[in-house]
């Protein structure tokens, strides 16, 4: 939402057809060639943050590696979106609908973003998200404007305040307050576990253990400067060890770059 130079030469051709599904999606804009020059040629660093949550650890405490400064989500912002719809239906006391599952799927497993639009609109945009977030914990996390979900705002500590309130165990649920009751962690969790597997890039780099791994990632190209911004979050399994890992990033001079550059910062935050 290109390829690593190590080990994706077979991944590139599928990144980069999803790379073009959302060209006409309309989350990527293409850059003019002046811009993609310029960007390849002498643009500032690229930038990156991690923040990684030891689950089997004594400390409950993220620890962070680099600025802890808001990047922009690109599709990230699904599982934001997926927990904020979940949380309407418990306030209501019912179950997702057929059509919304029908949305939320795919939204995660292939990142649809025409199913991201539609449940953007469903939760109440930018102040939907917002209202979740609050009870979600989140503090640093801002949506994007009008339709522009993807253009949300987000630290990488909010994102793992975010994948707690998914991964972690929970607290008391009343209509109205609290968190994702367990049946809603449970969903966010396979469907995050069930990415496509040309997504399955990332976070999933630090883990050494399929079975653990659940992620969802987001790949955004600025119009203006024809940069990347590259992020991958999620939960991956090291050892038989568990850890919550969040990997934001922007500058990059093209999706592969960014895609290699979330890797090795979340294998170094891990490790």
């Amino acid at each position: 939402m290109s390829s690593r130079p190590s080990r994706t030469a077979s991944k590139a051709g599928a990144l980069l057809a999803s790379a073009s599904a959302l060209l006409s999606a309309g989350l990527l804009y293409p850059a003019p060639a002046a811009a993609a020059t310029t960007a390849s040629s002498g643009h500032t660093p690229a930038h990156a943050t991690a923040a990684v949550l030891d689950l089997d650890g004594a400390g409950g405490a993220p620890v962070l590696h680099g600025e802890d400064r808001a990047y922009d989500t690109a599709s990230i912002v699904k599982v934001d979106i997926l927990a904020a719809l979940l949380l309407q239906a418990q306030d209501a006391g019912r179950q997702l609908t057929a059509r919304e599952r029908k949305r939320a799927e795919p939204m995660i497993r292939r990142s649809d973003n025409a199913a991201a639009d539609a449940l953007w609109r469903q939760i109440g945009r930018a102040s939907g998200l917002a209202a979740a977030n609050k009870r979600l914990g989140l503090t640093s996390t801002t949506g994007g404007p009008g339709g522009k979900w993807g253009l949300t705002r987000t630290t990488a500590s909010d994102q793992i305040r975010l994948l707690w309130a998914v991964f972690g165990t929970g607290g008391t649920v009343r209509a109205g307050s609290g968190g994702l009751d367990a049946r809603s962690r449970a969903y966010v969790r396979t469907l995050m576990s069930q990415v496509a597997p040309e997504q399955s890039w990332g976070v999933s780099a630090a883990g050494t253990e399929d079975s653990g791994r659940a992620l969802k990632n987001g790949w955004l190209e600025r119009n203006t400067t024809g940069l990347w911004d590259v992020n991958s979050v999620g939960r991956v399994t090291v050892k038989g060890h568990r850890y919550l890992v969040a990997v934001l990033s922007d500058g990059s001079a093209s999706m592969g770059d960014g895609v290699s550059l979330v890797e090795r910062t979340a294998r170094a935050a891990v490790t």
